[in-house]
C-alpha cells in the first residue's frame, strides 16, 4: 500500500458516463478513492451500499467519494442504478489506477495464488496528500473504518 503522508498519485480515467476524472478535480477538498474488485458481487455491494447508506455524512465531513474497479462504464451504469448510488464509479479497464494505487497484485482465493484487484481505500486531504490507507477492509462497515481514521 501506499504511504500515509506520501503525494497521492496522479490519475485521470472515465466514469460510468464517459466523463474524465482526475485526481485535480479534487484540489481543496477531501476524497475517498476506494478500489473494489467487481460490480454486484456481494462484498462489493455491501461496500458500495454501506458507502451510500453514509453519503451524506461524507459530504458533512467535506469529503467526494469515487470507486473504481475494472469493470466497463456499462457495468457501471447498470451498478449505479441497481443499488441507487450516489457517486461515481470509474472503470480501470487497462489497471492503470489499479497499479499506481498498489490495488493490483497476488491474492489468495481458495489456496490458489491469482492476481486481481485488492480491495483498498486510500483517504486523501485538500493538498493531494494520503492521510489514510486502508487494506483491510470490512465491507459492511467500511464507511465507520474511514470516518474513525479521519
Amino acid at each position: 500500500m501506499l504511504a500515509i503522508g506520501t503525494k497521492a498519485p496522479y490519475f485521470e480515467g472515465f466514469d460510468e458516463n464517459g466523463n474524465v476524472v482526475k485526481l485535480s478535480d479534487f484540489a481543496g477538498q477531501k476524497l475517498v478513492l476506494y478500489f473494489y474488485p467487481k460490480d454486484s458481487t456481494p462484498g462489493c455491494t455491501a461496500e458500495a451500499c454501506d458507502l451510500r447508506d453514509n453519503y451524506e455524512r461524507f459530504l458533512a465531513l467535506g469529503y467526494n467519494v469515487l470507486g473504481v474497479s475494472r469493470d466497463s462504464a456499462a457495468s457501471h451504469q447498470r451498478f449505479i442504478a441497481k443499488y441507487n448510488l450516489p457517486f461515481h464509479l470509474v472503470s480501470d479497464t487497462d489497471l492503470v489506477m489499479l497499479k499506481s494505487y498498489e490495488a493490483w497484485g497476488e491474492k489468495k482465493m481458495y489456496g490458489k495464488v491469482t492476481e486481481g484487484t485488492l480491495r483498498t481505500t486510500y483517504v486523501i486531504d485538500e493538498n493531494g496528500t494520503i492521510i489514510d490507507a486502508i487494506g483491510k477492509v470490512d465491507t459492511k462497515n467500511h464507511s465507520a473504518q474511514i470516518i474513525k481514521a479521519s
